[in-house]
């Protein structure tokens, strides 16, 4: 829903406005008693440096006080197979002295950045948190953790180098994780190959050596969870995902559990 027309940089700006509706909608209650897109996460091109202010300013004025964050993709691997998060990724984005700029930007605005990389890339991510210490930083997805193309086969030394990086990510006190995302990149369960899809149980049992870790290196207060639909829905349905979740945690406290997001 980006805006058909105008400065290339503003297009982001229309889909935060069509999702900001949605959200007075369902905030009327004439849709039931849920609230839909509470927090709003869009997208600008940190890229810009201080140039961003204009968009970012628009992207505020168009949440309607909704807009939490900005979510800047870097994603990228040598491996082909592995597919990078946008056209232009490349190594290293995070460290551009342009896109910190963008993040301090973002920072001053009180806005949350969304960090989305592949796990041989966190190095990036803590450099990132400790060069803007002033930045809010959400590392999605268990730090994108892989487990195919060039990872096959590896799961051992992926997930101990992963461990190691996200164990350095946690001693930065501006950084939380999301836990999700692990149905497909992690490569942790097969679901292609079975006869029927994967029960609560079996995804539980798939994630928790992924999900555990973060929850251990960084508490409970730096950790949510997270869907990932539609994304997900190729292996899983929602409510069978959330059940997921409810398992692996089973052990935890109360106030573990119950804490505000």
């Amino acid at each position: 829903m980006y805006r058909a027309t105008g400065p290339i940089e503003m297009r982001p700006v229309g889909e935060v406005e069509f999702v900001a509706g949605i959200a007075a909608m369902s905030a009327s209650g004439g849709y039931g008693p849920t609230r839909v897109a509470q927090g709003i996460v869009g997208y600008a091109d940190l890229a810009l440096g201080d140039r961003v202010e204009p968009v970012l300013e628009a992207l505020i004025r168009a949440g309607g006080g909704r807009l939490s964050g900005v979510r800047y993709s870097v994603g990228y691997d040598a491996d082909p197979t592995i597919g990078n998060s946008r056209p232009d990724s490349a190594p290293h984005m995070y460290a551009r002295p342009e896109v910190r700029a963008g993040v301090a930007r973002l920072a001053a605005h009180g806005l949350v950045l969304d960090a989305w990389c592949y796990h041989p890339q966190l190095a990036d991510v803590i450099a990132l948190a400790r060069a803007v210490p002033q930045a809010m930083i959400v590392m999605c997805h268990v730090g994108g953790l892989l487990g195919y193309g060039a990872y096959t086969g590896k799961r051992d030394e992926v997930r101990a180098a992963w461990r190691a990086n996200m164990a350095e990510l946690a001693t930065c006190p501006n950084v939380s994780v999301k836990l999700g995302g692990m149905l497909n990149r992690g490569a942790a369960l097969n679901f292609r190959e079975l006869s029927t899809p994967p029960n609560s149980a079996a995804w539980a049992a798939a994630w928790r050596p992924c999900v555990e870790p973060c929850i251990e290196l960084f508490g409970a207060d730096r950790c949510n969870f997270e869907s990932n639909f539609p994304v997900d829905k190729m292996g899983t349905g929602y409510a069978t995902l959330w059940n997921a979740f409810k398992c692996i945690t089973a052990g935890c406290s109360q106030t573990e559990e119950a804490r505000p997001l």
